[in-house]
């Protein structure tokens, strides 16, 4: 019977058990830096024993207009590049591995947290009915997205270029790979799903098109580092930010298709809402007819599950196929979540106050078991 708890090889990834820590948003770098607490709450749930198999970091933007949330760390430039590092010895030193969660939020996103106030950049000119997370005069707050614009067709090879350095940057951070955000709305997702791209160039209306830029980053980062350090996360019904797509059963099916040849570490799979419920009976979607179309094209990754995971769901997944089991909120406040469910202890409750912002209270403060 597969466990939790055994190890696992993902891809180069060797990891201790089947736990995985997923991307958790916290808007605790000013300047978007990397704090120097990150390297302790990462470092927290690092240990093999007691915490996670795999550490994915809070989703980091690949370049300055990536950025949509305040506060959130970059892997673009040198002070980044060296704040991360700090953070990977960390947790190296404490036995664990650690990807980062390459990030581009596309129109989800605010003018004041874009270079020169300028609007967020998109597959098509179309606002999301959403919000995003601002601090001014020292107070966070959240605020409608502001409008977007489209991209044009000959600045989508600078998109790539910054997904590709980004990759490059992470490797130079010391990270053992990285997972390529194409989730919940943000802009790889927002280019795959027809509620936010009507282009009719070569990136819009076939779902050849609009799946086109998610396989060109993925090919990038693939030749620039290796499939065997790249994962991938996707929601295929989702309505995070506004976003939807008219039939994503054939869409998602042509995606993992592509990406069979890759060799990828891993596919981390959101099932139904993001932090919400599993099932959307208005979105139906059958993620088992998707792997078996990815397994039959021969890709061979990790398939990592991911919303709502308790441990008896999690086992059953296993025994349904899962490789990984990505948790999310219950990491915030659990550092050593991983003994917690092998035991069947209590959990420590997350304070939702100390969720977004802030500094080590609700962030490193949490207690281990005894």
């Amino acid at each position: 019977m597969t466990s939790l708890f055994e190890p696992f090889r993902a891809g180069r990834l060797q990891l201790a058990n089947r736990v995985v820590m997923a991307p958790l948003t916290r808007n605790r770098a000013p300047g978007q830096v990397p704090h120097a607490l990150a390297a302790t709450y990462y470092t927290q749930r690092a240990d093999p024993l007691n915490g996670a198999g795999l550490l994915i970091t809070e989703a980091t933007p690949i370049s300055p207009t990536a950025h949509g949330y305040a506060d959130t760390p970059g892997i673009h430039n040198a002070a980044q590049i060296a704040a991360w590092k700090t953070v990977t010895q960390s947790v190296h030193a404490a036995g664990g591995k650690i990807v980062v969660q390459l990030w581009h939020v596309g129109r989800i996103s605010h003018v004041d947290l874009q270079p020169g106030g300028q609007a967020p950049v998109a597959p098509s000119a179309i606002p999301a009915v959403a919000k995003t997370y601002v601090i001014k005069d020292g107070v966070g707050s959240f605020v409608e997205t502001s409008a977007p614009r489209a991209l044009a067709l000959d600045e989508l090879p600078g998109i790539i270029e910054d997904y590709r350095q980004a990759a490059r940057n992470a490797i130079e951070a010391g990270f053992d790979g990285v997972e390529i955000h194409a989730a919940n709305g943000y802009l790889l997702d927002q280019f795959m799903k027809t509620g936010a791209n009507v282009r009719t160039d070569a990136y819009g209306g076939a779902i050849e098109n609009r799946a086109r830029l998610l396989l060109e980053v993925t090919q990038a980062i693939v030749r620039e580092i290796g499939g065997d350090r790249t994962g991938l996360r996707l929601s295929p019904v989702t309505p995070a930010n506004d976003i939807n797509d008219a039939d994503p059963q054939p869409l998602f099916d042509h995606v993992l298709r592509e990406l069979a040849p890759l060799g990828l570490a891993f596919i981390h799979i959101i099932e139904g809402s993001t932090g919400g419920p599993r099932e959307l009976p208005d979105r139906p979607f059958d993620y088992a007819a998707a792997k078996a179309v990815y397994r039959a094209a021969g890709g061979q990754a990790a398939w990592m599950v991911n919303n709502g995971y308790d441990k008896a769901l999690a086992e059953q997944a296993l025994q349904d196929g899962a490789d990984l089991i990505a948790f999310g909120k219950p990491f915030i406040a659990n550092p050593d979540l991983t003994r917690r469910l092998r035991e069947n202890a209590p959990l420590n409750i997350g304070d939702r106050n100390t969720f977004y912002g802030g500094g080590a209270k609700g962030y490193t403060d949490y207690p281990a078991l005894a």
